[in-house]
C-alpha cells in the first residue's frame, strides 16, 4: 500500500512548522505533499495532489478551513486544528475526522493519528453519514458527522431496552 498523503493548511508560519514536525514524529510514513499558507492554496493542493487527509486551520486568509472543507468534501479526510472551539459543530457537519484545539496536547494528537490510520484502512472519505467504524478500542471509533467524544463514550450504539428503563 502506498504511503498516505497529506496537505497542511495553516497561515501562521511557526504553527505551520510545528504541525509539520508533530505529524512527522507521530506518523513517519505520512507523505506531506503541500504545506499551504491560506485556504485558496489548500484547496488547490487538495484538487491537484488528491491527499488522503487535510489538516486545516479554521481562520485563514482567502478561504476559511470550513470553506475549504465544504468545497473539497468527499475528496479527502479532514482534520481541523484551530484555536476556536465554537466551530466544532460546523466542522463535523463537513464530516471532519477530528477537531483539535491549539495548542495540541501530544496524547490528543496521537489519538487523531490512530483514528486517521483506522479510517484510511476502512473507507474512503464520504460526503455524508456513514456507519460507525471502530478498531479494537472504543476510543477510536469514528462516525461521520458526529462528535468523536460522543462516539468514544459509546453513544453511537446505545439503544433503549424494551424491558424496563435501562440503556444497553
Amino acid at each position: 500500500m502506498a504511503s498516505p498523503r497529506a496537505v497542511i493548511a495553516e497561515d501562521e508560519p511557526l504553527l505551520r512548522e510545528q504541525l509539520r514536525r508533530r505529524l512527522t514524529e507521530a506518523w513517519p510514513e505520512l507523505d506531506i505533499v503541500v504545506v499551504a499558507q491560506d485556504g485558496v492554496e489548500a484547496l488547490q493542493a487538495i484538487r491537484q495532489h488528491h491527499p488522503d487527509v487535510a489538516f486545516l486551520d479554521i481562520q485563514m486568509p482567502e478561504l476559511t478551513g470550513l470553506e475549504v472543507a465544504r468545497e473539497a468534501k468527499g475528496q479527502c479526510h479532514m482534520v481541523f486544528i484551530t484555536a476556536y472551539n465554537q466551530y466544532a459543530v460546523d466542522a463535523f457537519e463537513q464530516a471532519a475526522v477530528d477537531y483539535l484545539l491549539k495548542p495540541q496536547v501530544a496524547h490528543r494528537f496521537a489519538e487523531t493519528v490512530v483514528r486517521l490510520k483506522a479510517r484510511l484502512q476502512s473507507v474512503s472519505p464520504c460526503a455524508g453519514p456513514s456507519p460507525v467504524l471502530c478498531n479494537s478500542s472504543p476510543t477510536h471509533c469514528c462516525l461521520a458527522g458526529s462528535s468523536p467524544s460522543l462516539v468514544s463514550r459509546g453513544w453511537h450504539n446505545r439503544s433503549r431496552s424494551t424491558r424496563g428503563n435501562t440503556w444497553t
